[in-house]
């Protein structure tokens, strides 16, 4: 008999593995994961779940106790129960599980699961931290290590009292099963073994209950890296975003000084349109917005412009109607038309023309900006992704929205301009600001 009660215990060990993962597919369970405070609602709910899987289980242990006994993880649920969720998740849990049994002539199973959930509870009320319950360890070396070297009593303490509570389940189980001639998932004979199959027997409880916490912290600290990689490239995006050329500012404020002695009208407008640009940018909340919007940003900062160049800058803008509505990265456009001006057509003494065009290319949205200037020579034109900081900047932020799925390219002869495409999928958006006036020539 030994052999068969060593596959019932292995067995029990794997199914603790295979329903942990299970659980970890769901991703409102995931999300039960993540909150370490929960309301009333929150732990009844988390209850509710978990007893759903575990009382299966138990059910059908007691359907066909001889096929199905290693199945039965009531207890190691209630336990767990507890110590994720607190007193109500454990005791509730316990209840829960326990109904099959209950219902079958076990009467003080209900009494038992009950009793270990809120045992959970009190080890969660215990640990120095929240953290503390994820990583505790069955294995005495980390405890020791954890005293002898970090000087951690408490977390040493809080380890040991996890593993003796858990053992203290066990031995309530087989006291019940033994007092009240209870069936088990353990059968009670293999107690008669001999001291290796008891040993053998606590052991299986005790990984049977700690395997469910390592597979959902392992899940739990997933999400954690997925979340701070999501707030890395948040930031990454919003300082991005949020580059303007500082010699942008400062050639426009010298342009206001001018003005105002010749032109105060005129030196309030670019103000006005100053404020408006940099209103923007401070109020920018979200990665992307309409390409109609975005081109509205653009005749901001090109009325500005023209300021400096007068009739040497032309602003041209060829946009499908149809594009407005369309999601672009903020900011998208402001770097490709600072760089055909600063580049192309500052250095030409007759200035030239800056065209924005945009059209669909089956579910994917073109944008190519583009300009008669000068031109960028052979030699540059091959680094200009890792040097030049407008494109690399409108790059980097593309590649953080989109990985993969996206182009941009940048063709260029001399003596003819520049044109800078970018292509990306399409993503439609509810609102455009002022379609009329974005569709026509500037």
């Amino acid at each position: 008999m030994v052999p068969q009660h060593l596959v019932i215990l292995l067995v029990k060990l794997a199914v603790a593995a295979s329903l942990a993962s299970l659980l970890t597919r769901s991703g409102r369970f995931q999300h039960m994961l993540m909150r370490e405070e929960r309301t009333l609602v929150q732990r009844v709910q988390m209850a509710l779940v978990c007893s759903l899987i575990f009382g299966a289980g138990v059910l059908a242990r007691v359907l066909n106790p001889e096929a199905y006994q290693a199945l039965d993880l009531g207890l190691e649920g209630s336990l767990v129960m507890g110590m994720l969720g607190g007193y109500v998740t454990g005791l509730l849990s316990g209840v829960l599980i326990s109904i099959p049994a209950f219902a079958h002539g076990e009467l003080m199973s209900m009494v038992l699961f009950a009793a270990v959930g809120v045992l959970g509870g009190l080890l969660r009320d215990l640990a120095p931290d929240k953290e503390a319950i994820w990583k505790f360890s069955p294995f005495p070396d980390l405890p020791l290590w954890r005293l002898l070297r970090m000087r951690d009593l408490r977390r040493t303490a809080f380890s040991l009292a996890c593993v003796l509570v858990i053992l203290l389940a066990e031995g309530l189980r087989w006291t019940v099963g033994v007092v009240f001639k209870h069936n088990s998932a353990v059968p009670l004979e293999s107690w008669n073994d001999g001291p290796l199959m008891i040993v053998a027997i606590f052991a299986t409880t005790l990984f049977s209950t700690v395997l469910p916490i390592k597979v959902w912290n392992n899940s739990r600290n997933e999400k954690k890296l997925e979340q701070q990689q999501l707030h890395l490239n948040e930031a990454r995006l919003a300082a991005l975003s949020r580059q303007i050329n500082p010699l942008f500012l400062f050639n426009t404020l010298n342009s206001v000084a001018s003005l105002i002695r010749i032109d105060p009208e005129q030196a309030r407008q670019v103000v006005y349109k100053l404020s408006k640009i940099l209103r923007r940018l401070l109020r920018q909340q979200e990665n992307l917005t309409s390409l109609g919007e975005e081109l509205s940003f653009i005749d901001d900062y090109l009325a500005i412009e023209m300021v400096r160049f007068g009739e040497k800058l032309r602003f041209v803008k060829e946009i499908d109607p149809e594009t407005l509505y369309l999601l672009v990265p903020s900011m998208l456009l402001q770097p490709l038309v600072e760089n055909s001006i600063r580049h192309g057509l500052s250095s030409k003494i007759d200035g030239g023309t800056v065209r924005v065009r945009s059209r669909m290319v089956g579910h994917r949205l073109q944008i190519v900006v583009e300009d008669d200037g000068v031109g960028i020579p052979e030699a540059k034109l091959a680094t200009l992704f890792e040097q030049g900081i407008g494109v690399n900047n409108v790059n980097e932020r593309l590649k953080v929205l989109f990985g993969d799925d996206y182009r941009m390219w940048i063709d260029s002869r001399p003596g003819e301009g520049t044109s800078t495409g970018i292509e990306i999928p399409e993503q439609v958006s509810g609102t455009v600001v002022g379609v009329e006036s974005l569709v026509g020539s500037g």
